[in-house]
């Protein structure tokens, strides 16, 4: 069953750049005044922030960040009149907040100042390489067993969620410290991860991981956006959150209902990442999460 180089080339594209209605609200945001037309407006983060895959590219960016005129924040800024500044990138890491991720590229956090009203994110999921190894690792394991059972959780278990508590979690508060610190007049809204997989034992059509190994992937997802979401509490950011109001708009639905496509698919260049309804979405979310219209 194993699907060829279409699935080898998605793997590698995975790798490369991987990296809601509910609404938790972090301490000292609640009454936060929703920004006005013409504020200024910073978009940060990795692949599902950029909008990656979803055409058409920001004219004259970095070709390797992948940034789409129809990401969320593209959208959430035409919307609402702000005045966007989109500095995410495919493949950035919470380091790259800090330093130039490509040569000729600026730390992320450089785009923010105290004149900076709102800040949109989405971070995480590159560190320790948490999601591009995780499906990876999950696909060769399904192929040891002919997809059957769920070898990727018995041969790694625990310990992938335990990197994601011992090391990306902390990555999470020090980027969130600074994003604060760099932009002090700011709301700051955190966007987690909008649902891949879903939560029950099930065989996916386009992504080829053993039924019972479908749950796991879920869980793992999940225990990263917890981290997010303790990371934004303790910083006193807003979560909006994908995730919850994502499930079922997993990559197993069919087109037009799912918001993020599978590891084999034909719809765009950059698998297992929100489509374009994805990102409609989310900046519909975060619209709502942010009280603007």
């Amino acid at each position: 069953m194993y699907m060829g180089s279409i699935a080898r080339r998605s793997i590698v594209l995975l790798a490369s750049a991987l990296a809601a209605a509910g609404l938790v609200v972090g301490a000292g945001q609640a009454a936060a005044a929703p920004p006005s037309p013409g504020s200024e407006y910073v978009n940060l983060g990795d692949s599902y922030s950029a909008g990656s895959g979803v055409n058409p590219v920001v004219p004259g960016t970095y070709p390797l960040c992948g940034q789409s005129e129809n990401n969320a924040a593209h959208v959430l800024a035409r919307s609402a009149g702000l005045r966007l500044t989109d500095i995410s990138c495919g493949g950035a890491k919470t380091s790259d907040f800090f330093a130039p991720q490509f040569p000729g590229l600026r730390p992320q956090l450089s785009a923010l100042s105290p004149r900076t009203k709102l800040v949109t994110l989405m971070i995480g999921g590159n560190d320790e390489n948490v999601f591009g190894q995780t499906v990876a690792q999950c696909v060769a394991a399904g192929a040891t067993t002919g997809f059957t059972g769920h070898p990727c959780q018995d041969r790694y278990g625990n310990s992938i969620a335990d990197t994601v508590n011992s090391q990306t979690y902390p990555n999470l508060v020090n980027a969130y410290r600074a994003v604060r610190a760099h932009a002090p007049n700011a709301t700051v809204a955190v966007i987690n991860y909008p649902t891949i997989l879903p939560n029950k034992v099930q065989g996916c059509p386009g992504f080829p991981v053993a039924p019972g190994d479908v749950p796991y992937t879920y869980s793992l997802q999940k225990t990263l956006n917890d981290a997010i979401a303790r990371a934004a509490k303790t910083v006193g950011f807003t979560v909006v959150d994908a995730a919850s109001a994502s499930v079922g708009h997993d990559s197993c639905q069919p087109v037009g209902t799912r918001w993020v496509e599978p590891l084999i698919t034909d719809q765009q260049l950059v698998p297992v990442h929100p489509n374009a309804l994805g990102e409609r979405q989310m900046a519909m979310l975060a619209g709502k999460a942010l009280g603007l219209k």
